[in-house]
C-alpha cells in the first residue's frame, strides 16, 4: 500500500513539475502584424479565446492565416476593440501542452498593439487615423532649377 501511495505521489509531483515547466517556458516569442478576422470563445469545458489573423505581405497577394489563442479576457477585449484595424499581436509559442484544454493552437497572444501606418509599397503608406484611403507618399525629390541661358 505504501509503495502504491509513493508511486502515485511521485507521478503527481512529476506531472506538476512538467506543467510548471511547459506553462512557463516558451519555445519562441515574437510578433505578427495583420488584420484580426475572427475571435471567439470556444471549448466544451475549458473555454479559451480562439482567433485568426490575416497577414498580407503585398497588396493583391493571398493572405496567410495566423491562428492564435488568448488566455486573458482583457487581451481578448482589447483585440475585439481593435478588430478591423491593422494590429501587431505579441505572442508566445508553447510546445508540449497535452490537450486542447489550454487552447487549440501553440501561439498564445499576450498583447495587441495598433499599427499606425499600413505599407502599400516601398515609400507609400496609409495612415490609419487619417481617414479611409488617404495615401501618404514621400515628397518628390527636389529637381534643380535649370540654369539661365547664356546672354549673347
Amino acid at each position: 500500500m505504501k509503495r502504491l501511495l509513493l508511486a502515485v505521489l511521485v507521478l503527481l509531483i512529476v506531472g506538476v513539475a512538467y506543467f510548471a515547466v511547459v506553462l512557463n517556458w516558451n519555445f519562441s516569442a515574437g510578433e505578427r502584424a495583420g488584420w484580426v478576422q475572427k475571435l471567439s470563445k470556444k471549448g466544451w469545458l475549458c473555454k479559451t479565446w480562439e482567433g485568426e489573423m490575416a497577414m498580407v505581405t503585398m497588396p493583391g497577394a493571398v493572405p496567410e492565416k495566423f491562428p492564435f489563442t488568448v488566455w486573458d479576457d482583457a487581451v481578448a477585449e482589447d483585440i475585439n476593440k481593435k478588430m478591423g484595424k491593422r494590429v501587431t499581436l505579441h505572442y508566445e509559442e508553447k510546445v508540449g501542452l497535452p490537450t486542447t484544454c489550454f487552447g487549440e493552437t501553440r501561439h498564445f497572444v499576450t498583447r495587441v498593439t495598433l499599427v499606425d501606418d499600413i505599407p502599400l509599397m516601398p515609400g507609400v503608406t496609409i495612415q490609419q487615423g487619417g481617414g479611409p484611403g488617404t495615401p501618404v507618399a514621400p515628397p518628390p525629390p527636389a529637381v534643380p532649377a535649370p540654369a539661365p541661358a547664356p546672354q549673347k
